[in-house]
């Protein structure tokens, strides 16, 4: 099988991986705290791995990992009606992946999806488990109908955030500087830290999490990656100090600055990267 059919198969993979990314936190974080909440994070952060390991073996082949979100099961009336969704995508994910195992012919990639394919086998049995518990415990969705200012806020900051997790990603599959590389992961990690804390207030606050993501820069010239990572931290930054000025309560205040010296903080360790690479 030649290297570009492989991508195309594998960019079908990771693109199902980001969906279901994307479902699972939906659901943990419109659950709130608990269990299963934290058990299904867990389960996303998982499929983040093999996003990783997916967008780093087409990388290899020479080809551009996919920024597509596959399909997302996100219907239903009740805690139990996602998990019985978690359990369809499962199965939407098996199916390829047994079927690109017999097909793809290079040994090293076999042994990866199959490698992926038993972790979507546990996340299966995960989520028909899930049904069950979610029954018996009374989970719920605790999301609400908040839509003032500081919901706006909130979700402009969710906005950002998943936009620039999916930017350093992409610029670290896609560099040959392996400083640069590292760095843009870290950041990634710090990135989905914020996610989190955004989405996890906003629910608290009695609104709805929006996790879509704009415009991503795919620049493959390290060089251009960091100039954009800059501009895009420089305007972010300024936004989050306006944000920290304008909202009220002390802790809001203090996790949107907290958020904003993040954000400078990246500014500068870029401008320094950007520097040495520009040598």
């Amino acid at each position: 099988m030649k290297n570009e059919e492989i991508i195309a198969l594998l960019n079908q993979d990771l693109e199902g991986e980001h969906g279901a990314i994307i479902q699972y936190l939906t659901h943990a974080y419109a659950m709130g705290e608990g269990e299963m909440a934290c058990e299904i994070e867990a389960i996303a952060r998982e499929e983040m791995r093999h996003l990783g390991w997916l967008a780093e073996t087409i990388v290899e082949l020479g080809g551009t990992p996919s920024l597509k979100r596959g399909k997302m099961r996100m219907g239903g009336e009740s805690v139990a009606d996602w998990m019985r969704n978690g359990v369809l995508l499962e199965e939407d994910a098996m199916a390829p992946y047994k079927e690109h195992i017999e097909v793809i012919d290079n040994p090293k990639i076999k042994r990866l999806l199959q490698r992926i394919l038993s972790d979507e086998e546990s996340h299966h049995g995960d989520f028909q488990h899930f049904v069950e518990k979610a029954g018996k415990e009374g989970a719920k969705d605790i999301r609400g109908a908040r839509q003032d200012r500081v919901a706006q806020i909130l979700n402009w900051g969710i906005e950002h955030e998943y936009t620039v997790i999916l930017q350093y990603l992409f610029h670290s599959y896609m560099t040959t500087n392996k400083d640069v590389k590292r760095e843009m992961e870290d950041q990634a990690i710090n990135e989905m830290q914020h996610l989190g804390w955004l989405a996890e207030e906003m629910v608290d606050g009695g609104g709805n999490p929006r996790i879509e993501h704009t415009e991503v820069d795919q620049s493959t010239k390290t060089a251009d990656m960091l100039r954009a990572d800059i501009k895009i931290e420089q305007k972010v930054a300024a936004e989050y100090g306006r944000a920290t000025e304008e909202v009220t309560d002390p802790d809001l205040k203090k996790l949107l600055a907290r958020i904003r010296d993040h954000e400078i903080y990246h500014t500068k360790l870029f401008s320094d990267l950007l520097k040495e690479e520009e040598k």
